[in-house]
């Protein structure tokens, strides 16, 4: 019998798509780094939320409080927390199979999403490879929404995108400023509210070996962001927050988005989109749905 000081629960659960990013926050911020997306390319929208915990700190009562946590997440979304699986795994197997859920990630026509310890695969050299630490769960690229923002970003390459200054509003795992600089940005300024996510940013920044310099990260909201600015104004802004996040943060995008930039607005569901153009639209800003994914829609927004 497996000792609980050398074994691990292995918890899974398949979360609706509007809570995949609020469920991998909070797990983050409750002590909790290693998790996984489980999906296959073909079939991306059927996707298993996988962690592992050790054994010895969660017990029957901690357990029980981990699912009441993250059951009131799935409250303001109207949505049931799908059940959560519990199963052991011994100490000698539990850090491969984390591991193993995580393969290379092609990402549009032009970018690879690559976890750190992995080498890149013959057939994706002529990919802009973007090496993540999935370790960290701010946003590893597989989420819808983060997705149709890298693509927009892909769209956007050799026009606006091309030496651009870009601003990341809610940064996360900083994989939308390394998807920017490598499409051909100049520099990424970033911030988030979360030390974690600022902290992971910096990281993953490293892993690409990405200078000081030319990614930027500060914790803080849109003032922050005004700050690193120091007077300028972007030529693309990105947002992947929640929509009534976005509506919150509509007056500050005229300060942080030049005349003649454009807006990517994503983390919003598409029967979300008209509200927020409802908001957005009197403040000056012309919005387009640039694209949808499932139920995720991308806002384009510049000024009228």
């Amino acid at each position: 019998m497996t000792s609980p000081l050398h074994s691990w629960w292995r918890l899974e659960l398949e979360p609706p798509g509007e809570l995949e990013e609020s469920l991998l926050w909070r797990l983050e911020t409750l002590g909790i780094p290693r998790v996984a997306v489980q999906f296959r390319p073909e079939q991306p929208l059927q996707r298993t939320l996988v962690a592992w915990l050790p054994e010895a700190d969660w017990p029957e009562a901690e357990r029980q409080r981990l699912g009441e946590a993250l059951a009131a997440l799935a409250e303001p979304f109207g949505c049931g927390l799908p059940p959560l699986r519990w199963q052991r795994q011994a100490e000698e197997d539990w850090a491969l199979s984390w591991k193993q859920h995580w393969q290379p990630d092609p990402v549009g026509q032009r970018l690879l999403i690559l976890p750190a310890w992995l080498e890149l695969p013959p057939e994706f050299r002529q990919r802009q490879v973007l090496r993540i630490d999935p370790g960290s769960a701010f946003g590893t690229g597989s989420h819808p929404t983060t997705r149709l923002c890298m693509e927009a970003l892909e769209r956007l390459e050799g026009l606006e995108l091309r030496d651009a200054l870009v601003a990341d509003l809610g940064c996360g795992s900083g994989i939308l400023g390394l998807a920017a600089l490598a499409l051909g940005a100049s520099q990424v300024l970033a911030t988030d509210t979360d030390s974690l996510a600022v902290r992971a940013t910096g990281e993953n920044s490293a892993l690409n070996q990405i200078s000081a310099g030319r990614l930027q990260v500060a914790l803080g909201s849109a003032e922050a962001l005004a700050v690193l600015l120091a007077g300028r104004r972007a030529e693309v802004l990105l947002c992947n927050i929640l929509a009534p996040v976005l509506a919150e943060l509509g007056p500050s995008f005229e300060g942080l988005l030049s005349p003649t930039g454009v807006g990517l607005l994503s983390g919003l569901l598409v029967e979300q989109v008209e509200p927020l153009m409802a908001v957005l639209e009197p403040l000056g800003w012309r919005c387009r749905l640039g694209a949808e994914q499932s139920r995720w829609a991308l806002l384009e927004i510049r000024r009228a």
